[in-house]
């Protein structure tokens, strides 16, 4: 890999996806920011003399800069397939948030755009990047562990009390846990168990009136092998499950253990997406991102049972489990967080090499979020069909 090339990166939308991602972007000595596009020029302005950048307040103007070599698509869900759609027109490598998109066709169409471009499509950041997941994997290939029987995943989070905006309340408009969170732990449990879902069964809670969405499901999936996998997720805020983490946040920070948590509240939507905006890359209420943690970032409880042993991924490697002994894979600590993401887009973008989290990949653990809300409603199993494995046969 040759590390002297540098990928010339656009930003579409400096928002919060861009701020939780801005340590990596900024770190990362394989990339350079060279553009961004955002209707705030408060964020413009920062951006500008952050990086000594172009900014454009037109997503399809930074599309058109042809300093640009991929755009990273940072925006609402509900914009991902109309972006995407301007960044393979113009020829540019795409790196988006998941998910993909709100739809089956609309990825379809994406994946397709791409294609025509004969560019590249990569979908992320997932918690499936991360290095403790990826090191589980080649555990479970190194073939000493035998094969995946059983996966189990379990989060508990307070995600639906964090500042919204309307539409992140609104589950025809992306939001809510089944477009915003359940597609880390689908892409883990996909990655940890070969990709390919068979069918779902699942039921979902909407609990509280005031956040009319989604913000819990558990979720049974059925592998073609024959293995399976059990997802829990709870948003309510009442059990924090980083306690099982030795607490060790998502984003790889220590953290004090839990105490009395009391929701914000606010006098109506809009003062709360008013509060949210400011605390974004440019806002009155912007904080810079603190030192990189430490640690590494992860989804929760993650175990895998294989024929021959367990293996639970952790904030600094893979606790194994066998032949009654547990042990400590242990990773050396993170310098940059999310590199994995770099990684895959610089072996893509400078290597030719296919990656692994393609539009196909992030098409497929869509439709596992679909189905869990689609399972949820019906009351039956839903078998899948758009379903790819890791070796992309």
């Amino acid at each position: 890999m040759n590390e002297e090339r540098k990928i010339r990166l656009g930003i579409a939308g400096l928002g919060r996806a861009f701020t939780v991602m801005l340590p990596t972007l900024a770190n990362d000595r394989r990339v350079q920011l060279v553009a961004a596009a955002d209707p705030r020029h408060e964020a413009r302005d920062l951006f500008a003399k952050d990086f000594g950048a172009k900014t454009y307040a037109d997503i399809e103007a930074l599309c058109a800069d042809p300093n640009v070599e991929v755009v990273y698509v940072a925006t609402p869900h509900q914009y991902h397939a109309a972006h995407v759609a301007l960044a393979a027109k113009h020829g540019k490598h795409i790196l988006i948030e998941k998910p993909i998109a709100l739809t089956l066709s609309e990825s379809t169409e994406m994946i397709e755009a791409a294609r025509a471009a004969k560019v590249h499509l990569i979908v992320g950041h997932s918690h499936s990047f991360d290095a403790p997941i990826l090191r589980a994997r080649q555990l479970i290939d190194s073939g000493d562990f035998g094969k995946v029987r059983m996966i189990t995943a379990l989060n508990y989070t307070d995600f639906l009390y964090r500042p919204r905006r309307p539409e992140e309340l609104d589950t025809a408009q992306g939001g809510g846990a089944l477009f915003s969170q359940a597609p880390h732990q689908v892409d883990i449990v996909r990655l940890l168990g070969g990709g390919r879902v068979k069918a779902v069964r699942a039921q979902t809670g909407a609990w509280d009136p005031t956040r009319p969405t989604e913000g819990a499901f558990t979720a049974l999936l059925t592998f073609e092998d024959g293995a399976f996998a059990s997802l829990t997720y709870d948003g309510y805020g009442h059990f924090d499950s980083d306690e099982f983490q030795g607490w060790v946040g998502e984003m790889g920070q220590t953290k004090a253990p839990q105490t009395e948590r009391k929701p914000q509240h606010f006098d109506d939507a809009a003062a709360e997406a008013a509060f949210k905006n400011a605390r974004n890359y440019g806002g009155s209420r912007y904080q810079p991102p603190a030192a990189p943690p430490r640690h590494y970032q992860h989804f929760g409880l993650v175990l895998v049972s294989c024929e021959r042993g367990d293996l639970r991924p952790v904030p600094n490697g893979v606790m194994v489990y066998q032949h009654g002994a547990a042990r400590l894979e242990e990773l050396p600590p993170p310098t940059v967080p999310r590199s994995e993401v770099i990684d895959e887009l610089y072996a893509a973008v400078v290597d030719g090499h296919a990656p692994l989290h393609d539009g196909a990949w992030a098409m497929a653990t869509l439709e596992v979020c679909l189905a869990i809300l689609r399972s949820a409603r019906a009351g039956t199993d839903v078998p899948l069909s758009h379903q790819t494995g890791l070796s992309k046969d």
